[in-house]
């Protein structure tokens, strides 16, 4: 999967921290996760819609 195009970016939510996710959501039907402390390492590709369904399930922090 070609994932060089990717704009990876971190929640405003995590501050400073490097304890994190990283997503890309600007691939065609895809969404990439990373870990932010290792950002050469593996990424779980999503589609898009199954991507929407689990962010619309999280509970919202207040």
């Amino acid at each position: 999967m070609e994932l060089s195009g990717a704009r990876w970016r971190r929640s405003s939510r995590s501050g400073q921290s490097n304890d994190c996710v990283e997503v890309a959501t600007n691939l065609p039907g895809l969404v990439g996760v990373r870990d932010s402390k290792d950002p050469a390492g593996a990424v779980l590709c999503f589609g898009a819609y199954n991507w929407r369904v689990f962010v619309a399930a999280l509970p919202q922090r207040r």
